[in-house]
């Protein structure tokens, strides 16, 4: 019964709190009430109890956006394995805090992942430590060139245009940065501070920031307010998607001639079922990540959806189980 209760679909209204969520991960109980016509209490009862129990959780982003939508700094890896081997590769590499997806699929020897690196860099896990290991019989990269839609930026589809406008943020201002780095943005002491005690938990107060930071709370709430208004907060809600009605996730490798990458790439980042949408080197120069309610879904997706985009091969691999989303869970303390 327990294990029918953790993969049983959320109520409609816990839908659009998860929803709501979505929009602004630190959504007070009072403004997501007032904008989907609940009650503050009700909110504040749901929502507690879908983080008590580890259903919802709200953190921040371990992937963000680049400057312009160029490189992230990351690297797609396809890894197949030596049958009985699965489970040893993917704690290894779940172990590792550059590795911050691994997604195994149902063909029970195949792993993606997202390995964080430099670009460019020989990075050890990817040219020593996987080709040694012999369980593994097959590695290939692909390295991001260029972001369309990450899954922080993905909207499950249960609120009204009007309750999608009331729940989103000011575009944030732009800011003036002379660094060098892909993402223009040097943080100081206390805003790295604020960032990495939100990471698990995006939903902190300003108190419980202030008490583990040991700054006051006013200059807190300052800070946040200042990385809030320059949309640089961005936090992703972390939840099963069969929660959501939505038990079919598909990785799709794709192939587009250069007059259509980009075209095809944004067409993509707009479909709603799309969660990730990468230009990527490679022969497959075209990544993407999707969520479906059912395989007549997938292929109504596969076969009218992505027709006119100029794309001339596909790969779809169906998602048989997520083995690492991070950051982890706080762990009590005793």
């Amino acid at each position: 019964m327990a294990r029918a209760s953790a993969d049983s679909v959320l109520s409609e209204m816990d839908q659009r709190l998860v929803a709501a969520l979505q929009w602004d991960g630190r959504v007070t109980a009072e403004r997501a009430a007032h904008v989907l016509g609940l009650s503050p209490a009700t909110v504040r009862r749901r929502l507690q109890a879908l983080g008590a129990d580890g259903t919802v959780r709200v953190v921040i982003s371990p992937v963000a956006r680049p400057r312009n939508g160029g490189s992230a700094g990351a690297l797609f890896l396809r890894i197949r394995v030596l049958r009985g081997k699965l489970d040893t590769i993917v704690a290894a590499l779940a172990a590792r805090e550059d590795i911050p997806f691994i997604d195994i699929t149902t063909s029970g020897d195949e792993i993606f992942a997202v390995a964080r690196t430099e670009p460019g860099s020989r990075d050890p896990l990817i040219f020593r430590q996987l080709p040694s290991t012999q369980a593994v019989t097959s590695l290939e990269t692909a390295t991001i060139l260029h972001v369309f839609r990450l899954t922080s930026e993905w909207r499950h589809q249960v609120l009204t245009v009007a309750e999608r406008a009331a729940l989103s943020p000011a575009d944030p201002a732009p800011e003036a940065t002379d660094s060098p780095g892909p993402y223009g943005v040097d943080t100081d002491a206390l805003e790295q501070a604020l960032i990495d005690a939100l990471t698990p938990d995006a939903r902190l107060t300003a108190a419980a920031l202030a008490a583990r930071t040991g700054h006051p709370e006013s200059t807190v709430r300052r800070r946040l307010a200042q990385l809030t208004t320059q949309g640089r907060l961005i936090t992703q809600v972390l939840v099963e998607p069969r929660r959501l009605g939505l038990p079919i996730e598909a990785k799709l490798l794709l192939h587009v001639p250069p007059d259509h990458l980009a075209a095809a790439g944004r067409a993509l980042a707009d479909h709603p079922s799309v969660h990730g949408a990468f230009a990527t080197s490679g022969p497959s120069n075209l990544h993407a990540a999707a969520y479906f309610p059912d395989l007549t879904a997938l292929y109504g997706f596969l076969s009218e959806d992505l027709t006119g985009l100029g794309i001339t091969h596909i790969e779809t691999a169906v998602v048989s189980h997520a083995a690492k989303r991070t950051p982890a869970p706080v762990q009590p303390q005793r």
